[in-house]
């Protein structure tokens, strides 16, 4: 069934149909419509699971821990100071290997205070453990939060789905809503081996000494690492059933591209926009979507990376003080592969619109220069 979906209700169709049993919730803007929504469809009973209303985002994240340890399927959504709040607990459901999904509406950090979308948010959650996925469009907001379930319980990790404020959290797209019978074929209910249980006690979140600690965190650094595998497997599947698919990373032309435009989110649509039009004209461009940015898909980058001349990085991020994150990561992938002029471009901050226009004074400042002597650019106009 297709119908007008905006992004934030896409989000509550995709945890709805994954069959979440718990829900714990506490609205801010622009995410406030997705427990709205999700509230709606458990007072009409569409929707079996326990709705908790919460006084705190932190307080909504550990309902959600609790709920996971217990062995049930939990959910929340969040943005901006929202998810800023939630910064301690995240590193335990993380840390507790538990496989809860949240949906974060990217959003920009106060002050000024500033309702519109930047990834500064969830960019500064990267090393809380939390895998991380940047969608494009809401039909890929759906998808993603049905397949996030499925990686996060096979490798045993939460997972945050990122999508951008009012591009998409209120923007109405035309999104095709599978069937429940076909996601559950898909998505089988969750039955953890090791949970909370009276008949079977055990020990949760003890004191950990050095002997031990170091062991640990290895282990969820390689359950990262495996899930790129998992990721792409289970994403096979959902093509099978579904016919609709994504990958860690979305290669447009990279083939023969003598310069590439890395992007994220929904840049991406106006840059591939960019690159059609410049193709057209016979110039050789290309565009990298990168999709799954934690854990960070090395060699997906480097393979679609090895041929051009030239990068064309368009962060809506900063890191203060260094550089756009994505940038960063990109020149750390290059590293001891290979030597490529890496432009970095900060734009779109706190919700200002990327337009063709800019893309295209990027890509110019990119052709005319032979080394990227500074770390950054801002997509400033003149």
């Amino acid at each position: 069934m297709k119908k007008l979906l905006i992004g934030n209700h896409a989000v509550s169709y995709g945890a709805m149909l994954s069959r979440a049993e718990v829900i714990a919730a506490y609205p801010i803007t622009p995410q406030t419509q997705v427990v709205e929504e999700l509230a709606e469809l458990c007072a009409s009973g569409k929707l079996k699971a326990q709705f908790i209303k919460v006084e705190s985002e932190h307080s909504a994240m550990s309902a959600c821990i609790g709920a996971a340890q217990a062995g049930a399927r939990a959910f929340t959504a969040t943005s901006s100071q929202g998810l800023a709040l939630m910064h301690e607990v995240l590193h335990w459901a993380a840390n507790a290997r538990l496989p809860i999904v949240m949906a974060n509406i990217n959003r920009a950090m106060a002050p000024g205070w500033n309702i519109w979308a930047d990834h500064i948010d969830s960019l500064a959650q990267r090393d809380t453990g939390w895998m991380q996925f940047y969608a494009e469009t809401n039909q890929e907001v759906l998808d993603t939060i049905i397949i996030a379930y499925k990686v996060c319980e096979r490798v045993l990790l939460p997972a945050m789905i990122n999508l951008d404020a009012f591009f998409l959290s209120h923007t109405a797209q035309s999104v095709e809503i599978p069937e429940q019978d076909m996601v559950d074929e898909f998505l089988p209910p969750y039955n953890p081996e090791i949970k909370l249980d009276p008949d079977d006690p055990r020990a949760f979140g003890g004191l950990l000494p050095p002997k031990y600690y170091m062991e640990m965190r290895c282990k969820l650094h390689s359950a990262h690492r495996n899930a790129l595998k998992i990721i792409e497997e289970e994403e096979k599947n959902f093509f099978k059933i579904f016919k609709r698919k994504y990958g860690l990373v979305d290669e447009f032309y990279t083939k023969d591209a003598q310069i590439i435009i890395v992007t994220s989110s929904t840049i991406t649509s106006t840059a591939r926009e960019f690159v059609m039009r410049e193709r057209k004209k016979g110039r050789k461009l290309g565009l990298l979507k990168v999709r799954v940015f934690r854990p960070f898909p090395f060699e997906k980058i480097r393979g679609a990376l090895k041929n051009c001349e030239k990068l064309v990085v368009i962060d809506r991020n900063i890191s203060y003080g260094n550089a756009g994150i994505f940038a960063t990561e990109i020149k750390s992938a290059l590293y001891g592969f290979r030597n490529v002029p890496v432009f970095g471009f900060v734009a779109g901050l706190g919700g200002r619109d990327v337009q063709l226009e800019d893309i295209e004074g990027m890509v110019d400042f990119a052709r005319k220069k032979n080394f990227s002597k500074d770390e950054i650019w801002w997509g400033l106009k003149k």
